[in-house]
């Protein structure tokens, strides 16, 4: 499409009315642009949607990738699939050269992983000691664009089970540490004792969440604190736990348990009124593309609305990670669909047009 104005008429969402849209090189107007391409006409127009736990800078394999085209690559499949902003939640590859590329999603990210030695996925995070973890959460603010992310909980394999990556005061101290360095902080957890611990810390999204209790998620509301669930993720625990049996058979029983429980944890957290984003941490082992069955599940098992869904994994997710909607002035990513997405999610897997920077790419 060559670089002129362009224009969707469509049902704009979450509004529901039918509008205009003029979208002058990488910014919506409602004014009419003189010569404008129109490139949508009819259907249900939603602004471009989120993965807010997604990892371009992992390898299928679950290795680190080398090189930016590998990334360029991975993001591909999101963007294909109407995601047109995505939060990296730690990459071991640095690419801030992506940030603006033209033809990939925007990009908030963290910088890589923060954990102890050996306790995590190998090659993925810096590790590091409970005594330099506050240098090391500043550093990683450096490398991000606005988001640190800590492991917060891994098994231990003394204990046999999870168990808190550092001490108390040390998780502390790392959020501490990311405010003060003046971003947020993402923290992986999975256990009921780091979560806690984590979410009286301050942590600005939990990740996962397994862990988390019916007290905890009133916490989260009153605090404004974000759960990024990832039920992709999660379903992935059974065979987790089919390797670990044998070696570590209460870690296995645990992992199941969460399981299990997660879509009644969800539930909790929505009918709290905790913020809830759409994020399927692809990358490593979960297939890229994946947010329209994310949100899908949110539905079917959290019993998360359409419209809180639609939230979650569009304009509520965008604004969350400052990538302004279709309002005047706002950023040009879109996705048109044929039918309403409010009445059948399903139709969220087949996007008739997607507009990325005020480009089309679909």
């Amino acid at each position: 499409m060559p670089d002129r104005a362009l224009h969707v008429r469509g049902v704009v969402l979450p509004d529901d009315e039918v509008r205009d849209l003029w979208l002058d090189g990488d910014r919506v107007t409602y004014e009419p642009v003189a010569g404008a391409v129109t490139v949508a006409e009819g259907g249900f127009v939603l602004p471009g949607l989120v993965d807010a736990h997604c990892h371009i800078g992992i390898a299928p394999s679950g290795r680190p990738i080398t090189g930016l085209d590998e990334a360029r690559a991975l993001a591909v499949p999101d963007r294909e699939a109407g995601v047109l902003a995505i939060r990296d939640a730690g990459s071991p590859y640095p690419y801030p050269e992506l940030d603006d590329e033209p033809g990939l999603p925007r990009l908030a990210r963290a910088g890589r992983h923060l954990a102890p030695p050996r306790r995590y996925l190998r090659d993925i995070a810096v590790e590091v000691g409970g005594d330099e973890l506050r240098a090391a959460v500043a550093e990683q603010a450096r490398a991000g664009n606005g988001w640190v992310k800590l492991v917060g909980d891994w098994i231990d394999r003394d204990a046999g089970d999870l168990a808190p990556t550092w001490d108390s005061a040390d998780l502390v101290g790392a959020v501490e540490a990311a405010h003060a360095a003046g971003v947020r902080a993402a923290v992986h957890t999975f256990s009921e004792s780091a979560v806690e611990i984590m979410v009286r810390a301050g942590v600005d999204s939990v990740e996962h969440g397994t862990g988390l209790s019916v007290d905890l998620v009133d916490e989260m509301a009153r605090r404004g604190t974000a759960l990024v669930p990832t039920m992709i993720n999660i379903d992935t625990f059974g065979g987790i736990a089919e390797r670990a049996a044998e070696r570590f058979p209460g870690y296995a029983k645990h992992m199941l348990a969460l399981r299990d429980g997660f879509p009644e944890v969800v539930r909790a957290a929505y009918q709290a009124g905790v913020p809830i984003y759409v994020g399927t941490d692809a990358g490593g082992g979960i297939d890229h593309g994946l947010a329209a069955q994310e949100m899908l599940l949110l539905h079917e098992r959290a019993g998360m609305s359409t419209l809180d869904v639609l939230a979650a994994g569009s304009w509520g997710a965008r604004a969350w990670l400052g990538f302004p909607g279709l309002v005047e002035g706002g950023l040009a990513d879109l996705v048109v669909y044929d039918t309403d997405p409010r009445v059948d999610l399903r139709v969220l897997r087949t996007p008739r047009r997607i507009v990325l920077r005020g480009r089309v790419v679909r």
